[in-house]
């Protein structure tokens, strides 16, 4: 990636940093008849000393018409730092309320194929599918995509709390904390804060691996809530 004023960025060398999407309208089950497309723009660089994060944001859209989601994703840059450039605002944190039990939980057993079909969406960085990239990142080997847990996630949030409807979220976003290797047990845990703002109820939720660290922190999520109780 070449970006003015900033050193030339190994894109072989990156992973997810945090991402943030709000629906604005309801997505189309199909794009026959329409002209849709992804508008992108770099909206930050900040060299963090270890590595660099550049945020970018994504707007699908009908050409010249609705927009429908907008999306914000930071990437992190490994080992492509210190090069002088401004450090960024501090980032907004969301913990779980604290001493308070999760009011969900949910269990998603990952294989050893997971990654693999998951390249199916079209990331096909070799991180996910073969040992040797992840062992010169430090990661020993193979890990999921980040978006993965993302978005599985996502949709055991919907499963728990939003009565599996789509339309019963409206802003969704985490921190990518720390790897998930192929065949991990990723543990969801969900709060419901009672805060609301026009009918949408914020939700904080953290995402784990079994025994393991914390992969996914800073979970806030704006959702319309169901009386859906887990099933776990």
């Amino acid at each position: 990636m070449e970006i003015p004023n900033v050193p030339k960025l190994d894109a072989r060398r990156v992973v997810d940093g945090q991402r943030y999407i709000k629906f604005l309208k309801p997505i189309p089950t199909t794009s026959q008849g329409k002209n849709v497309e992804v508008r992108s723009k770099i909206v930050g660089v900040y060299d963090k000393g270890k590595g660099t994060v550049v945020e970018r944001e994504m707007v699908l859209a009908e050409k010249g018409g609705e927009e429908y989601v907008q999306i914000i994703e930071s990437m992190f840059y490994i080992a492509q730092g210190g090069w002088g450039g401004p450090k960024g605002p501090a980032t907004v944190n969301y913990p779980p309320p604290e001493g308070k039990q999760p009011d969900a939980t949910h269990v998603l057993q990952t294989t050893a194929e997971t990654a693999h079909l998951y390249r199916l969406n079209g990331d096909y960085n070799p991180l996910h599918a073969t040992p040797e990239p992840g062992s010169n990142m430090g990661f020993g080997g193979a890990i999921l995509h980040g978006l993965y847990s993302w978005n599985s996630t996502c949709h055991a949030l919907l499963q728990m709390v939003g009565g599996s409807d789509p339309a019963n979220i409206k802003e969704y976003q985490a921190r990518f904390a720390a790897p998930v290797k192929p065949g991990d047990k990723l543990i969801t845990e969900v709060w419901r804060t009672g805060e609301l703002a026009d009918g949408w109820e914020e939700i904080r939720f953290s995402t784990r691996v079994e025994g393991g660290k914390v992969v996914l922190s800073n979970g806030r999520a704006l959702m319309k809530c169901q009386d859906v109780k887990s099933k776990l």
